[in-house]
């Protein structure tokens, strides 16, 4: 098989990458990637020394694509599929990487610092950087649940790369965060379509037996 994605079934910018391959289609074998394991580890990083997954190695163009937004790319340009997660037309492309970029940034790179917080060792915690973490997420929730309303998908009335970015991150920021039902009605109603939207669906359910490691 071409393509390899080496991946953590936990991780949220995994399960982007994923929801991008089931939603295209396109067939590929997951290599678990265990950072706390020396072998899989340095196995992994011989590949992308930068060691952050998720990375996808295409074997058939000889390629290896690191993060998760360029994965999404690249599907969209080597494997297209009829559902596609960047649009044909370029003003819906553009808003579908806008959205995407928004997502990523302001919403889910604060839910991962939060939660980060939570594995660092007693003497090593950073309570002024939590603490503008959690600003930062209110305040991107917020721009976010103004721009959900009367909308579908992140980016419109159609799935796209955009979703692949939201759903990670606000279901993490719902599951070990802070619950969005009561200050994010909009946002909640989001996360209850993409919690049932058949790619996702079937990401969280290969996540589920390690749910129980994500610290509270």
């Amino acid at each position: 098989m071409s393509l390899t994605l080496f991946l953590h079934p936990l991780s949220s910018y995994c399960h982007k990458a994923l929801i991008a391959l089931y939603e295209n289609g396109t067939p590929f074998t997951p290599h678990l990637v265990e950072l706390q394991k020396p072998e899989s580890r340095d196995a992994f990083k011989a590949i992308w020394p930068v060691g952050k997954f998720p990375v996808l190695r295409d074997e058939a163009n000889g390629r290896v694509i690191p993060e998760s937004t360029s994965i999404i790319e690249y599907l969209s340009w080597h494997y297209p599929s009829s559902g596609r997660l960047v649009p044909e037309d370029a003003a819906a492309a553009f808003d579908a990487r806008v959205a995407d970029r928004f997502y990523d940034l302001h919403v889910h790179t604060h839910m991962q610092r939060i939660i980060g917080e939570r594995l660092r060792p007693a003497d090593q915690k950073d309570p002024y950087g939590l603490e503008q973490a959690r600003t930062a997420l209110e305040v991107g929730l917020g721009v976010a649940e103004k721009t959900m309303a009367g909308r579908a998908w992140a980016a419109g009335e159609t799935f796209s790369m955009a979703d692949c970015a939201a759903a990670p991150a606000l279901f993490y920021v719902d599951m070990a965060v802070a619950p969005l039902a009561g200050s994010y009605p909009n946002l909640t109603a989001y996360l209850g379509r993409l919690k049932q939207y058949p790619s996702y669906a079937r990401v969280l359910e290969e996540a589920q037996p390690y749910m129980q490691f994500v610290p509270r």
